[in-house]
């Protein structure tokens, strides 16, 4: 099976186009930067200009093409600079399926380029008989995921070590998939964003965990009291925590969890941190829970925290129920949830891991709109 696909392909203000020789000084300008090819294992760092030359030349574009695939610059319909590039590779003729990948030159970042050019793209090929394609990122790659729902992509699930870095090792890829049959309209997000990219109230602030939060993590989990009733990941270290926050955008973008810094509003001090776990999203119901460091304990910090991400999960997210759970002995978190609105719904009887095999009990809140 072949695919005959267009030469040239019109979207809104651009042109996609097959490259030209010509186009390299363009392409090497675009691509001469570490954080335009970050993603990009295969772009040399720095650029060269034989690379870019070797890109853009007709007889590199043809043997994609014989390959089932296709490349085209993304230019601007009016004055026709190059904007960036989208591509169509990794054809599988058999099964009327292939992958996309694109980029956007520095400049031209932040105007909707390459959502436009890859919806403009896959209804091309989609016309030319493709039934599927997919588009496959990095799990930081945050913004490329985001290109994706956009484009009206759903989220497949993780390739796990699929792929080379430019470090010389391997990474996972979060697959994303359209078919000819799909509608093409935007996603949303699994869980929103947070308006205006944090939560505050004047006292405390919340944003979105970030790398940079990683050593503060460590210290924070590694709290004798902390550790006790900390159920996720097991295995504590500087390099897992760090790996994990690089993971938070892609996960609240799946809606999976919102992993959140509390701060103190007047100093910009890490406090703590709370998460909102969409495990019952079925039912509409979220869960949540925090920790704080001891110096900003009996301040209200965690209950100011709790009740903005309540408030954050029935206002954008669609939630009904948002619920938590504590430790029986835990009064100090029982008081927590009580002045943030939480009320007592259930005694949980050996819900928890506890030591050395154990089972204990877990006490339910809940907190409604």
């Amino acid at each position: 099976m072949t695919f005959a696909y267009p030469d040239v392909i019109e979207a809104d203000d651009l042109v996609l186009r097959h490259p030209r020789l010509d186009d390299a000084p363009a392409v090497g300008r675009a691509l001469d930067n570490p954080e335009a090819v970050r993603f990009l294992p295969n772009v040399p760092v720095p650029m060269t200009t034989e690379f870019a030359a070797d890109w853009a030349a007709p007889e590199s574009n043809a043997q994609l093409i014989a390959a089932g695939g296709v490349r085209y610059v993304v230019t601007d319909r009016r004055t026709g600079d190059l904007l960036g590039a989208v591509s169509l590779q990794r054809c599988q003729a058999d099964r009327a399926q292939a992958e996309t990948g694109y980029w956007v030159a520095p400049q031209a970042r932040g105007r909707g380029v390459a959502t436009t050019a890859v919806r403009a793209l896959a209804a091309a090929v989609f016309e030319a008989g493709l039934a599927r394609i997919e588009l496959c990122t990095e799990w930081e790659n945050v913004g490329s995921q985001k290109v994706a729902l956009a484009s009206g992509f759903r989220r497949e699930g993780v390739r796990r070590s699929a792929a080379p870095g430019r470090d010389g090792g391997r990474h996972d890829l979060i697959t994303f998939v359209r078919l000819a049959a799909d509608s093409g309209d935007p996603i949303a997000p699994g869980l929103p964003p947070l308006p205006g990219g944090q939560l505050s109230d004047g006292v405390v602030t919340l944003r979105p965990q970030r790398t940079q939060d990683a050593a503060d993590l460590f210290e924070l989990f590694s709290l004798p009291e902390v550790a006790e009733t900390n159920f996720g990941d097991t295995t504590l270290t500087l390099e897992n925590l760090t790996a994990r926050a690089a993971r938070v955008g892609a996960l609240w973008l799946a809606g999976d969890r919102a992993d959140m810094t509390i701060l103190d509003a007047e100093t910009g001090e890490f406090a703590g941190d709370i998460g909102f776990y969409y495990f019952m999203r079925s039912l509409q119901e979220g869960m949540i829970g925090y920790s704080l460091r001891r110096e900003f304990r009996g301040r209200g910090f965690a209950t100011r925290a709790a009740d903005l991400v309540a408030r954050w999960a029935f206002e954008y997210a669609g939630v009904a129920r948002v619920i938590a759970g504590t430790d029986t002995r835990n009064e100090a978190s029982q008081k927590v949830l009580q002045r943030a609105g939480f009320e007592r719904e259930a005694l949980m009887r050996h819900r928890l891991p506890g030591p050395d095999g154990t089972r204990i009990d877990d006490i339910q809140w809940v907190r409604l709109p």
